[in-house]
């Protein structure tokens, strides 16, 4: 950002020119076709003041019949001209506005979803909302103003105020006596809406952050009754929104009031200096007229160019946002000089890892390996940095010390695209977006075809349900794949990972959301997807992880057991109080039938049917076993 306040003409200045060079510069042949619009607008206003001239004089005080048609008939072609310019205008200028408003928008898009993670932390969804729709508006009045005024207006002036001097140029300078009044009340307003304006602006976000929470959280605003407290709050951002918009937009109507005054100015002194000279036969009436028609329509383009400062304080305020985003690098890039990713199936290691958000340590010195193609449990208690341990793996952040390294290569040393093309990632909250099943499931790739896309669908038991919805694949899933269970969006989920085909399969919680019906099924689908790769697993239920190939026990963000299930009991530490906290304590609980079920499957027993739920994991497992994945 420059050094100069936000005020400064340098400043000013500066805005335009970073506007004009990304964006509005590659719409310059429009832009030309534009301003040849404006002009040809803006001078039929000197044309029809020059007009008045012979019309009074010729036509109504010489009574010259003849002249009538010809007067007639370029007072009719100076208002087609200008209506032709100004349909030409306003089409030519809205194009450029939509185009160049689909371009910020998609570049700033693209630029916020590199950040890192710390940057999200700390700019919420409602700023960024904000920043992306009613800030690029904002942006888009305001050149669309400049434009206009140095175009259109300018011109208008400049022809006007030479019609005017044509007449009499003693006059004109009579009519401008009070422009002098205008220019130091013009600069106060103008620092003014500045900052009045770059106050609503973060008020709106404030505003769109409450309702992206409002809204995101609204079973648990029902639950907590919780509608008046958030209507309150909500109505008290609004009020001071309300209260900034209005002193801007005040601010902003002072310089085209300032205007007004002066131009009171000009006539009255027009009136008194040039009316003894009408009547003592120096100026003719069409003199007067003509001077007068040109005055008129002059203060009219002068009102709307000085309106134009405080368009342009509005948008400047909206641009230093956007340019301020744009600017923002993010941290966490590829190096300069990547190393290959691994082939096959990797084996992953972290390294004495050390890894701190602010003053607060979140992995102390944690080390582990995960075996390729073996399935490895991450468990601990909330906060032991469990999935801070995915972060890393995925480079979403980076240690203060030690490594996390993919098949003996370093996170760090890759290019971010082939690390993370590394991963498929299943959580317990599966991203859905407001399109079809289909295209949530294909997320834009073209290279899948129809029988391998079927393949996955049996694979992941997104069949199951399919027959029930109206359109099958095309069906809408809706906001956040509302539409669908819980369990349905899971399976969604298992059948992207699987068309990923990646080596690498992250498990956060996948089933902790589900019951016990649907557990069983994305279990198995889970189970089926994790064949051939290795497989980290982070679970606060143990039962899912007993037949986990090695658990990683984690405590304060550190490893502190590692082994099989029965090992680990065995050793009667960390793990076993876990077991115990969660099958001993609390009695036969939904999670030690589970865990009681697949004791008695891992011995064959035959009564391993037992329960619906349980049924329907064995069946499922045994449809698939014979399957699926070809990798």
């Amino acid at each position: 950002m420059s050094n100069d306040t936000p005020q400064s003409p340098t400043h000013d200045q500066g805005l335009f020119k970073w506007l004009w060079r990304n964006y509005l510069s590659r719409f310059w042949p429009y832009l030309t076709l534009a301003l040849l619009f404006m002009i040809i607008e803006g001078s039929m206003l000197g044309a029809l003041s020059f007009i008045m001239r012979p019309m009074f004089d010729t036509v109504f005080i010489e009574g010259n019949e003849g002249a009538i048609r010809y007067v007639a008939l370029a007072i009719f072609c100076i208002f087609g001209a200008r209506a032709f310019a100004a349909v030409g205008q306003k089409i030519t200028l809205a194009y450029i506005m939509q185009k160049m408003a689909a371009a910020l928008r998609t570049d700033l898009l693209s630029h916020l979803m590199k950040q890192d993670g710390a940057f999200h932390q700390t700019h919420p969804p409602g700023f960024l909302i904000q920043r992306v729709q009613a800030d690029v508006i904002s942006i888009n009045e305001g050149w669309r103003a400049l434009v206009m005024g140095a175009g259109r207006d300018a011109v208008t002036l400049i022809v006007l105020m030479g019609v005017a001097i044509s007449v009499d140029w003693k006059w004109t300078l009579v009519a401008l006596i009070g422009a002098p009044l205008v220019l130091a009340p013009a600069q106060l307003a103008q620092k003014f809406v500045r900052a009045r304006s770059r106050e609503a602006r973060d008020l709106g976000a404030k505003l769109a952050t409450r309702l992206d929470e409002v809204f995101h959280g609204i079973v648990p605003v029902k639950l907590n009754r919780l509608e008046s407290y958030q209507s309150r709050q909500y109505s008290a951002l609004t009020d001071d929104l309300v209260k900034a918009e209005v002193r801007a937009n005040a601010g902003g109507a002072i310089i085209p009031g300032l205007i007004d005054i002066m131009s009171g100015l000009g006539f009255v002194g027009v009136l008194v200096y040039g009316g003894s000279e009408i009547i003592s036969g120096e100026k003719s009436v069409g003199q007067f007229m003509s001077f007068f028609t040109a005055i008129g329509f002059a203060f009219e383009p002068l009102r709307r160019i000085g309106a134009v400062s405080g368009r342009w304080q509005m948008a400047a305020a909206g641009i230093e946002r956007l340019r301020e985003l744009l600017e923002m690098q993010p941290t966490l890039v590829s190096p300069s000089k990547p190393k290959p990713a691994p082939n096959g199936v990797p084996e992953i290691a972290l390294k004495d890892v050390r890894l701190s958000y602010g003053d607060t340590e979140v992995l102390r010195g944690a080390s582990f390996t995960a075996e390729a193609g073996k399935t490895t449990a991450l468990v601990g208690a909330s906060g032991a940095g469990k999935s801070t341990v995915f972060n890393l793996l995925t480079r979403l952040v980076d240690p203060s010390s030690g490594s996390a390294e993919i098949g003996t290569v370093a996170t760090a040393d890759m290019k971010l695209e082939d690390l993370r093309g590394l991963f498929s990632v299943v959580s317990q909250d599966a991203a859905l977006f407001d399109e079809s099943l289909r295209e949530n499931l294909l997320l834009g790739r073209t290279d899948v075809t129809e029988a391998r896309l079927q393949e996955v669908l049996e694979a992941a038991h997104v069949t199951d349900f399919l027959p029930q919805l109206a359109n099958g694949l095309e069906t809408q899933v809706g906001p956040r794949g509302s539409s669908l269970s819980g369990g349905q969006r899971q399976r969604v989920a298992i059948a992207r990972a699987l068309l990923r085909d990646t080596p690498v399969l992250l498990l956060d919680e996948a089933t902790s959301a589900l019951d016990a019906e649907s557990e069983a099924v994305v279990q198995a689908a889970l189970e089926s997807l994790s064949k051939g790769r290795t497989t980290l697993v982070i679970a606060h239920r143990l039962s899912t992880v007993r037949d986990a190939d090695k658990i990683v026990v984690m405590e304060q963000g550190a490893v502190v057991e590692e082994g099989r299930h029965e090992e680990l009991l065995a050793q009667n530490g960390a793990y076993a109080r876990l077991h115990e906290l969660q099958f001993k304590t609390s009695g036969p609980t939904a999670d030690s039938v589970a865990l009681a079920s697949q004791g008695r499957r891992r011995k064959g027993s035959a009564g391993a049917a037992r329960g619906s739920s349980r049924r329907d994991g064995s069946s499922l497992l045994s449809r698939i076993s014979a399957r699926l994945f070809r990798r």
